[in-house]
This record gives structure tokens, sequence and C-alpha cells, in this order.
């Protein structure tokens, strides 16, 4: 049995949530998707330390996200668990933590989605981003209390404040003991507005007699201890130095991720026309890589996007339209062709460039990337560009070798795709 196990529903969350576990030594492998996990121990024999699984369920259907949740903890059991939250609590997040909860058959769900360093806090039952409340900041998610947001949970919620998490970890380990022993398992939602309180609720729960699932973000992860010893035989993180340059794919179209590619030299930015992205993918994507290319001969970075502003958003939207007739979501059709560009564009520039490093930003784009190399497996190596902003390795594909920097779309300062490329290419 593996010592943990963590089931993300997203790459970006995935790889920043496994970093809590490897800054601190911890082997982590991240694999995905599930489906394909069937083999995902080292080549040696040897299993995992740490191993997080991307069910890629973020925007599936809640019925299919709760079973792809499942079968990755019936498929790997471990003796610690830990269901991976989006901080802002997108997705399917009642769903996904109610099919955990069930597969390991825990008498508590630890729910701690706070992530301080990146400016997402619970205060009060409240959660809230840098400062506003979750339901006001944008990221299409209604409500902001959690009691009420795990209101439609099979099982009962119950809650732990701000003054028991202030206490410290005995407190938080006596009320959290008092919930497990209802006669149903329990979700305990968890107010968190510093690392200190995280370390509280994690070291709390730990300390009871029964293994809760731990539920929660990057943030909860750099506090959860991971029982036993890594194997004797490390993962193999080693990079490839016949690679050289570093490319960035950027697909988010968050005002913050814009800001933050506005403060890239703009003489590195190849911009793909949306519109053509949208019309034809694969084209514009193959169209691109070579500009790509000269640019990490020239200069040792390249960036490639298909959006430096709203009007790139809306010319995306409006050829979509255009394509579906009216007839599907002009913005989820859009992003997917957006993402098959950039995909295609990063394949192509991989295979003809070799870089030594990627940055990939949104988590879309970076699995959609991902996808066209045929990388399964990315060994995190304990390092990070910033707070949510982990380095790996790609373990497997053409690109096995390159060090890889994920970053999702919603945070970080307007420096943070400047120093990705900075920190990779040295």
């Amino acid at each position: 049995m593996r010592n943990a196990l963590v089931v993300a529903d997203d790459l970006t969350g995935a790889t920043d949530t496994g970093h809590g576990f490897a800054a601190r030594g911890r082997g982590v492998r991240v694999h995905r998707p599930v489906d394909d996990a069937d083999d995902v121990d080292d080549a040696d024999g040897t299993e995992t330390d740490v191993l997080v699984v991307d069910t890629d369920s973020r925007d599936a259907a809640p019925g299919v996200a709760a079973a792809a949740v499942a079968r990755a903890v019936e498929a790997h059991p471990a003796a610690l668990v830990y269901k991976k939250v989006d901080s802002t609590l997108r997705g399917n997040v009642v769903a996904e933590v109610d099919a955990a909860l069930a597969a390991t058959g825990a008498a508590l769900a630890v729910v701690a989605p706070a992530f301080p360093a990146t400016g997402r806090t619970t205060e009060s039952g409240r959660h809230l981003v840098d400062g506003t409340a979750l339901a006001e900041a944008g990221y299409g998610v209604g409500e902001s209390d959690l009691r009420e947001l795990f209101a439609d949970s099979e099982y009962p919620v119950a809650h732990l404040d701000d003054d028991t998490v202030d206490a410290g970890p005995s407190v938080v380990a006596a009320r959290l003991s008092g919930f497990a022993a209802g006669e149903r398992p329990t979700l305990a939602v968890c107010d968190a507005s510093s690392d200190d309180h995280l370390g509280a609720v994690a070291a709390g729960a730990a300390s009871l007699d029964a293994d809760p699932l731990y539920v929660g973000s990057g943030g909860l992860a750099a506090h959860v201890d991971v029982p036993g010893e890594p194997p004797d035989t490390p993962t193999d993180v080693s990079t490839d130095p016949r690679r050289s340059g570093v490319l960035g794919v950027v697909g988010s179209v968050n005002e913050r991720t814009l800001a933050q590619l506005a403060a890239v030299d703009e003489a590195a930015v190849v911009a793909i026309d949306p519109a053509a992205a949208v019309r034809e993918p694969e084209h514009a994507g193959r169209a691109a890589a070579e500009s790509l290319g000269a640019l990490l001969d020239w200069h040792g970075r390249a960036v490639v996007t298909a959006a430096t502003g709203p009007d790139d958003v809306t010319a995306a939207e409006r050829a979509a339209d255009e394509i579906a007739g009216g007839g599907t979501n002009a913005d989820d059709l859009a992003a997917d062709r957006v993402a098959a560009a950039l995909a295609a564009a990063a394949r192509a520039t991989v295979a003809d460039a070799s870089p030594a490093g990627l940055v990939l930003t949104g988590g879309d784009t970076a699995g959609a990337v991902l996808d066209a190399l045929d990388v399964a497996v990315v060994d995190l190596v304990g390092e990070e560009v910033a707070a949510g902003v982990p380095v790996g390795v790609v373990a497997d594909g053409p690109a096995a070798g390159t060090r890889v920097a994920t970053k999702a779309g919603g945070f970080g300062d307007e420096r943070v795709i400047l120093n990705c490329l900075d920190a990779l290419g040295r």
C-alpha cells in the first residue's frame, strides 16, 4: 500500500497540491488521467510514495465526476487519502467529496479549502478571495458560505470556527473527535485565514484515533503529514541535458493572466489569431510553431497564446458561435478549440526545437498540452516558482526530461509568468 493518495479534478490543482508533499521531501508522482492509471508504480516494482491522480473531472457531469473519484480511491489503496478541491470551489465539489468519503469509509472529512498564500481564506464559514466573498469574486460560484455550499451533501455538515482553530491543535482535535463520533460520517468545514490555522487543522486531524479524509487545496496539503517512510528507491526526476530554451503556453483568459502575459517581452510572444484557432485549431497551431521554434533558437524563450486582451476572447467566441450555429455553448467550444490550437503549437515546437522547460498556464490548456505530448506522468521536484506554481519533470513521452511549471489562471502577481520563464531557463 502506498503512503498517500491525492485525487484532484484538474492538472494544475494536482501539481500544486502534490507540491505540498514534495516540498517536504516526499516522492510525488502525478498521474493522468485516472482511466489510464492501471499501472502507476515505478518500473522496478516499488510503489510511489505519494501518488496524485488527476481525474480531469471538473467540467464533467456530477455523476461522472463522482464515479471517477470513487474509481481512483478504490484502485489505489493508500494509508492517507487527500481529496483536492479547487481553492475557489469550482467544479463538482460536493459530488466528489461525497464520493471520496464513501469510498474511503472514513467517519470524518476534514474540509479546509483555504490557501492563504494565494489569497483564499475561510472566515466565519465564508470563503473569500483576496478579502472578497467568493460569490462576488467572479469565479462563477454562487455561494460563499461553506455550510450552505455543502448543504446538498448526503452527509451532515459541521463547522470548525475561527475561535477553535485559533486555540490550536488540541482544541481542534477535541472538536473533530466529537464530530467523528456521530452516527453517520460528517463533513467538518474549517475556518482558516492563515497557514497557522491550516497547521492546527492538520495537526488536530492527525491526532484522531481513526484516519479522516482530508479535503483541501494546495494550502492544507503543505501541513498534512504523510505516514510511513518513502520507498528506498526514490522516483527518478532527472532532466534531459540535451534540451535548451523555455516554451510558455498561456491559455487562461483570466484578467490576472492577461496582466501577467503583458509583463513578458512582446518580442517573445506569438499570438495566434483567435478566430483562426477556433476555425482550424491544428493548422493555426502548426503555423505558430514555426515562429516559436525561431524564437527559441534566437532568444531561448517563446510564449504562445490566443488572447492578449478581452477583444481576443470575444473574437474566439464569435467564431465558435458561427461554427455552432447557436446550437451549443460558444464559450465552451471556443475554449476547447483554442486549447487544441495551443496544444498543436506546443507539440510541433517540442518535436522541432526540444525546449528544456515548459510553462503551462490554465488547467485545461496544461492538460491539452500534456495530452498532445503523450505525457501520462509528471514527477514533482519539491521546487516552486511562487505559491501555487510548482515545478516538475515530464517522465514519459517525447518530452521526457523536460522541466514543467504549471499555474492556474486566477492568481499570482504580474511577474509570475516572467519569473517562470526565468526560473526554468536557468
